[in-house]
């Protein structure tokens, strides 16, 4: 399993804005920025339909030259944040559908990840993480890191990683998925949880040829030697629901980051607002990053197999 530099120490961060923008996020991307001495590009999409007015004769007319210089504006003050802090900032602003064009840059440009927020859930029939981030996590090439509406700031502790937690199985994806979360750990001098949470119909069938220590003593297989060599490892195993199991984990252990990989959700799944990643987000005390079915098939899975209903399997959401 091959797993790209650039996706554990990233050099170039895109930063995916709204208008007002989402200072909690764009506080966890510039302080990435910082510590990895990245290039930070702030993007937002704006709605073709904006419509701006001529100063000199007062009529109104499509124009959408002005529309751009006017968000611009609205990122600037991020920018100038950025740069004061030494980062090297770029602002990116185009028209038409936020999730096309962020995916599209990403084909144009080196982009090693993604910082994004999202919404709280809203009224009934919105889509959790909403349309633009769920869109996003499914099919970017790049891992995305995604500040869910609970997290907590992360400036009491200097956005410092110090335990991240890691949902995996023992599926082919779970290996680029731990792998992943083992460099990440390397790369912060942070402590790694992996977590496999076994399903109650699924209980008696596993536990009755392993103990739950063997299974735990397991998963560290997932980890390459040499990493396993370099950060502090702890696997859990447990039985239950994984989404529950996985939140309660990520408080008790107090993790700062949680890595997951994001497949396999059905629509319906996610409309209903079911699926295991929509609902970790929306309670999540702490950041996500996410691995899209793209990312894991350029690490070296062969195959990510899509579920017609929704998949509970740790290390696959």
């Amino acid at each position: 399993m091959a797993i790209k530099p650039g996706w554990s120490k990233p050099s170039t961060i895109l930063f995916a804005s709204e208008i007002p923008s989402n200072e909690r996020a764009f506080n966890f991307a510039l302080a990435q920025a910082q510590e990895f001495a990245a290039d930070l590009v702030l993007f937002h999409v704006y709605d073709t339909l904006v419509v701006a007015a001529s100063e000199t004769s007062g009529i109104r007319y499509y124009d959408y030259a002005a529309a751009a210089r006017a968000e611009v504006k609205h990122l600037d003050p991020l920018a100038q944040r950025a740069r004061q802090s030494g980062i090297k900032c770029e602002v990116v602003v185009r028209p038409g559908l936020a999730a096309d064009q962020i995916l599209g840059f990403l084909r144009e440009r080196q982009i090693d990840r993604i910082v994004m927020g999202t919404h709280s859930p809203g009224p009934i029939g919105k889509i959790l993480v909403g349309s633009v981030a769920e869109a996003v996590l499914r099919s970017a090439s790049v891992p995305v890191f995604i500040i869910g509406p609970e997290v907590v700031d992360g400036a009491y502790r200097n956005f410092a990683t110090r335990t991240i937690l890691s949902a995996v199985s023992f599926i082919e994806s779970s290996f680029v998925v731990a792998t992943f979360a083992a460099e990440l750990a390397a790369q912060h001098n942070a402590r790694l949880i992996l977590q496999h949470v076994i399903r109650p119909q699924d209980r008696a069938e596993v536990l009755a040829g392993h103990s739950i220590e063997e299974i735990e003593s397991d998963l560290l297989c997932l980890i390459p030697t040499q990493l396993r060599e370099q950060i502090s490892i702890q696997s859990i195993v447990v039985p239950g629901d994984p989404t529950e199991e996985l939140l309660y984990q990520s408080r008790a252990q107090q993790a700062d980051l949680i890595v997951l990989g994001a497949h396999g959700a059905s629509a319906f799944a996610a409309i209903a607002r079911h699926g295991v990643v929509y609902k970790v987000l929306a309670h999540s005390h702490c950041p996500v990053i996410t691995l899209s079915p793209a990312v894991l098939a350029e690490s070296g899975v062969k195959y990510v197999r899509e579920h017609h209903a929704e998949s509970f399997l740790a290390g696959v959401f």
